[in-house]
């Protein structure tokens, strides 16, 4: 079995970070405004996702990317990607997102 950490884009351009067993089962609730925390949140679009064996270490990884040294460095990671979406032009000088 597998184990995912995932990122979402929301609606109000703020990212959501979640674990799950079944990636697209989960994203099918999402979309299906089946959970709560992204219900009122609809225009979901998956960004980001890892993959790991053993439910221990996505469940670690997903607590670690919620807290602020975990979404600093996923947003330098993503950082590309946010600018775009925030019609931003990435500069080589430019500081994380």
């Amino acid at each position: 079995m597998h184990y995912f950490v995932y990122i979402l884009l929301l609606s109000n351009k703020r990212l959501y970070t979640g674990f799950t067993g079944n990636l697209n089962e989960r994203l099918i609730q999402h979309q299906n405004d089946e959970v709560k925390s992204t219900a009122h949140r609809r225009a979901l679009k998956l960004i980001h996702y890892e993959v790991y064996l053993k439910e221990s270490d996505a469940r670690r990884r997903g607590k670690f990317l919620k807290t602020t040294e975990g979404k600093r460095l996923l947003k330098m990671q993503i950082r590309d990607l946010l600018n775009e979406i925030q019609g931003l032009h990435p500069r080589k000088d430019a500081g994380v997102v």
